[in-house]
């Protein structure tokens, strides 16, 4: 597959003079996202489907496994097997939506007949063999699952809206089941021809979206320059943890991709319908096994490092197509483009401001960010966005614009308490919290190391309009339309133990290690 990292030419200088009339006259860059839940103030009528006439740009629908409590061991992989069918159920109706949907925009009733209802439907089958799952398992059965089936037709929070001054600029992590993080600081109608790009291999949408017919738009971009610094981190205390520890791992340079997630869909081929970047273990597919990944091949320098590191690409939507144009997690699920290979890639675990670290179990698993925070809202949403020379304004719902000579930064702080007993949970993420505000860990829980992964692109910035439209995008599932407060990371730990005790000692000790 070919990967590609772009440097400024007159496309980009062109870019540049076509951001600048954007930031000065184009209004809805300054903006914030409002993350209601459909139906509240958005004009939908009681069938979930948005009123006649009005615009709708995406099927918004419960997220199961964030709300799932209690799944035996025995069980999880089954039932996340059972949520990747699920999504897999609502990207093909997100498909049939973007062919239908300049009707149903005229027509709520065929919106409801021809996409919502069979969609209903669909989930409550899945719904009840989850419910069936868990009490095989021999938990109680969870009660009211099936009223998560129903799904809205909802719009694209942007479209149209001079939102106000925020910017997402909220630089904190946010919650993690129901944690108070703070720690962060530094932060349609699409047709399938042609790798999903439109018709005629460029279609724009409404002029606001990209490549891909199902974004991103404009107002998901806003220069940094017009960002105020927002980065803050708690003050270090007595007993603090100071050290660092760096592994360097490459920036995949051997071009390992896959649409698979082997902690949220162990089993599933395409269970992210999104292409991952993978640095680190070599051996990482849908149906790789903690063995598996034990004895794989890692490109990490130091060898005793066999970690899964890996992220949703990053695609320059500019028309031409890659190598996956028609496959899974590329063109199929709408993510079109050329892949971007990141101009570098670090690899830092940090320690704790208030106490020292103990060392992480192998094979923890941990997601940082929420892939589907578009539709889900922002608590689980935690990547932000960056220019070089520009780090002390982190943006979490918008792209960055970056000015001549900076590169675009996409930055993952994970979370760094453990509930000392589980490498994984249920959700994939009680087992894990962020640190409080002032750095502490909640009740129950004890600091680890805190991986801080950077990732960073040189690709010129957006032009939406003109012979030569360009924007960057992260890949996602098709109904989070390309949204930048839907970038996550995934982290598997394969250090082996004297490695990992190396880890927490440099840590503890206040030094730098490699």
């Amino acid at each position: 597959m070919a990967r590609t990292t772009r440097k400024r030419s007159t496309l980009a200088n062109r870019a540049i003079a076509a951001s600048a009339a954007l930031i000065l006259g184009g209004g809805g860059l300054i903006a914030v996202n409002v993350y209601a839940s459909a139906g509240e103030g958005s004009g939908q009528s009681p069938d979930g489907t948005q009123a006649a006439g009005q615009s709708v740009s995406t099927i918004d629908c419960p997220d199961v496994g964030n709300e799932l409590g209690e799944v035996p061991q025995q069980e999880r992989g089954n039932v996340d097997r059972e949520l990747a069918t699920l999504d897999t159920q609502i990207t093909t109706a997100y498909q049939r939506f973007a062919d239908l949907r300049q009707r149903i925009e005229s027509d709520r009733q065929y919106g409801q007949q021809q996409i919502l209802t069979p969609l209903k439907n669909e989930r409550t089958v899945i719904l009840q063999r989850i419910a069936a799952l868990i009490e095989r398992g021999n938990a109680p059965r969870p009660q009211n699952l099936e009223s998560m089936a129903p799904c809205t037709l909802r719009a694209d929070d942007n479209d149209g809206q001079d939102q106000g001054n925020e910017q997402g600029q909220n630089g904190g992590q946010e919650q993690n089941g129901g944690q108070d993080s703070g720690d962060q600081g530094d932060g349609q109608d699409q047709g399938q021809e042609n790798g999903g790009q439109g018709q005629d291999g460029g279609d724009q949408g409404d002029g606001n979206g990209g490549q891909a017919g199902n974004g991103p738009e404009q107002s998901d971009f806003v220069d940094i320059q017009s960002v105020q610094p927002n980065v803050s981190n708690p003050r270090n205390r007595s007993g603090a943890s100071r050290g660092t520890f760096t592994t360097s791992c490459g920036v995949n340079e051997n071009g390992k991709f896959n649409p698979d997630n082997v902690i949220v869909a162990p089993g599933v081929a395409n269970g992210a319908h999104h292409m991952h970047d993978y640095v680190g273990n070599q051996a990482n597919d849908a149906f790789a096994s903690d063995d598996d990944l034990a004895n794989g091949q890692t490109t990490c320098a130091n060898q005793g490092d066999k970690s899964t590191y890996y992220w949703p690409v990053l695609r320059l939507q500019n028309g031409q197509q890659e190598n996956d144009a028609n496959a899974d997690g590329g063109g199929k699920d709408q993510n079109v483009g050329e892949i971007q290979t990141p101009s570098q890639v670090t690899l830092n675990f940090v320690g704790n401001p208030r106490s020292k670290v103990t060392a992480m179990p192998r094979f923890l698993r941990i997601i940082t960010g929420d892939a589907k925070a578009f539709v889900n809202g922002d608590a689980n949403a935690n990547a932000s966005w960056s220019c070089t020379g520009f780090e002390d304004r982190q943006l979490k719902d918008k792209y960055p614009i970056c000015p001549e000579g900076s590169q675009v930064v996409r930055t993952f702080k994970f979370q760094s308490c453990w509930d000392g007993q589980n490498t994984d949970s249920a959700n994939h993420r009680t087992h894990v919290a962020f640190a409080q505000a002032n750095g502490a860990c909640p009740n129950g829980f004890r600091a680890i190391p805190q991986l801080v992964q950077r990732i960073v692109y040189d690709v010129p910035p957006p032009v939406f309009d003109g012979a030569e439209p360009s924007v960057f995008a992260v890949d996602s599932f098709p109904e989070q339309l390309h949204k930048p407060i839907t970038d996550h990371g995934d982290f598997i730990n394969v250090f082996d133990q004297r490695l990992m005790n190396k880890v927490v000692n440099c840590i503890n000790t206040g030094r730098k290690c490699r």
